[in-house]
């Protein structure tokens, strides 16, 4: 399994944790947007956007470009990229747990070979 630095992608996965910023990175992955544009479907202030942004820029799934007094933001997906790694070791991991599982419950599929846990026609007597 692959090792990654713990900060960068704890970062990630707490941006990720607020339903507020995946709706903001849903939208980014559209197409980028100003800050006031991002903050009009939201039902909280522009600080509290501001807020939420800024975490996904500490993360750095944001990149915000200023001109003036607009502030220009566009989704950077590499760090989710490095998380969806990290899942799909884990992924890997429990497949081959659930395939070994399945293996030893149901014996080799082979033709005419009994599972190992098929009742026998005789009961079994302990020694």
């Amino acid at each position: 399994m692959v090792e990654y630095s713990g900060v960068p992608l704890d970062r990630v996965f707490q941006a990720l944790s607020d339903p507020t910023r995946r709706a903001i990175l849903t939208r980014l992955a559209r197409h980028g947007a100003t800050v006031t544009e991002l903050a009009e479907p939201f039902p909280t202030s522009l600080n509290a956007i501001s807020k939420h942004l800024m975490v996904l820029e500490r993360a750095g799934l944001l990149r915000r470009r200023v001109e003036g007094r607009e502030h220009h933001c566009s989704l950077d997906a590499a760090p989710l990229e490095t998380a969806a790694e990290w899942i799909a070791g884990y992924r890997r991991y429990w497949e081959e747990r659930l395939a070994a599982l399945d293996t030893f419950l149901t014996g080799p599929s082979s033709p005419g070979t009994r599972s190992p846990h098929a009742s026998p026609g005789k009961s079994r007597r302990r020694r």
